[in-house]
């Protein structure tokens, strides 16, 4: 096993460098297109709900075939086009608003075809990355490349409010559209080759499909991370529909000190991808999922229970940002490399496609019940409510033989030989 940093891997540093740039530049458009439906366009309520939900629908109508796709195809040319085709759609936006034919209806076909084809990026992008850099330095690449996120959400939002201040929202995702240009040429640059793939495996696409749900199914190891995934998942959409409302109406923390405590989580993040090889190699990779949701659930109970005088109540959801984020973070760079490890090439990009749509089949459902528990009984109650499903969430791990796995050559050498469906 080789033991020099991937910082002296060429290809690896290549993908890196791509993937920083483009996470930087997602961030940015998360926040500007949002604006851009809301300054430019003058948005409201329905149309900005409308702009989330084209998003999620074009996750789960194209994950699963998206999935069995990446399966069929040498992964970094999907890479490669996906990041092409999605620049091309982003210029469209800053193009269209020069033009002044820019249109609510166009921002929901953008969100919905970037949301397709970001699926099919991530699915084979969880899957590349075993066979660029070999299964004994997956966790390595895994806390490395998480950097590129953590950086991202610290640095990103205060990128876009800046753009957005000076050149308006349509061209500060003029930003994005660029990076993904970025991380197409570093893609391009990687001189490695993959193995082809084979074409006796294949079947119908239905049938593919079906394979990668019944491994997740029965995978003594990938369906416990998928069912506490779905349940983090569900009640993480509490916080997500109603964190802001929480912390600016019912604590009373300024604008200024909402933004100061989610940029918490994003360098609770860095501090986490930073450490989460030295963490999952003193403590064992299942025992680091274990724990680390046990510890960042154990934080998080201060943020239901925040209150008093502002400065104890920006504390107290301040800590479970900075802390709980990153313990997050270790958990999830150990997820991903088990199931990266656990299951085979041949049907990996199905079964991190599975994984993903049942993740984000599960947030709309959740952020509903949250707004219908806030409106019935209060934010706070439904803030507490999702601490309860989110503590609840580990009882998958805790029941599975995850915490008994030490590292991933134990993993590697028990890998068994799917049988085809």
């Amino acid at each position: 096993m080789s033991t020099s940093s991937l910082w002296r891997n060429a290809d690896f540093l290549k993908l890196w460098t791509g993937q920083t740039v483009s996470e930087m530049g997602s961030v940015v458009t998360r926040t500007a297109l949002r604006l851009v439906a809301l300054i430019t366009l003058g948005a409201g309520v329905a149309e900005m709900a409308y702009l989330v939900v084209a998003a999620s629908t074009g996750v789960l109508l194209v994950g699963l075939v998206a999935g069995a796709c990446v399966d069929r195809l040498p992964r970094r040319p999907v890479l490669i086009w996906t990041d092409v085709i999605r620049a091309g759609l982003l210029f469209s936006i800053p193009a269209a608003a020069a033009a002044g034919t820019l249109r609510i209806e166009y921002l929901y076909v953008v969100a919905f075809l970037e949301a397709c084809l970001g699926t099919l990026f991530d699915s084979a992008y969880h899957s590349y990355l075993p066979s660029l850099v070999g299964i004994d330095r997956l966790l390595e690449g895994n806390a490395k490349l998480s950097l590129s996120s953590s950086v991202a959400e610290v640095g990103g939002p205060g990128l876009a409010g800046a753009l957005v201040q000076i050149v308006s929202a349509p061209f500060a995702i003029l930003v994005d559209a660029i990076s993904f240009v970025v991380s197409a040429v570093s893609l391009i640059a990687i001189r490695a080759r993959e193995a082809p793939r084979p074409r006796e495996l294949r079947r119908t696409i239905r049938r593919e499909i079906v394979e990668g749900l019944r491994v997740v199914r029965r995978h003594a190891l990938v369906f416990p991370i998928a069912a506490s995934s779905v349940s983090e998942h569900f009640f993480g959409s509490f916080y997500a529909a109603l964190y802001s409302l929480y912390l600016l109406e019912v604590l009373g923390l300024t604008p200024l000190l909402l933004g100061v405590v989610i940029s918490a989580g994003g360098i609770g993040s860095l501090v986490g991808a930073t450490f989460a090889g030295r963490v999952v190699r003193r403590i064992g990779i299942g025992r680091s999922i274990l724990v680390m949701t046990l510890a960042s659930s154990a934080i998080g109970i201060l943020t239901p229970l925040a209150s008093g005088p502002l400065f104890i109540a920006t504390l107290m959801v301040f800590l479970p940002q900075l802390i709980g984020d990153g313990m997050n973070t270790i958990q999830w760079i150990a997820q991903d490399t088990v199931v990266q490890t656990a299951v085979p090439d041949r049907v990996l990009g199905r079964v991190n496609a599975t994984l993903d749509v049942l993740s984000h089949g599960a947030a709309p459902f959740g952020a509903l019940v949250a707004a219908a528990i806030a409106e019935s009984f209060g934010v706070r109650t439904a803030i507490g409510i999702a601490w309860l499903g989110g503590l609840a969430s580990v009882l998958f791990i805790v029941f599975s033989p995850l915490p008994r796995l030490r590292s991933v050559d134990e993993i590697s050498a028990s890998r068994p030989s799917l049988p085809l469906v």
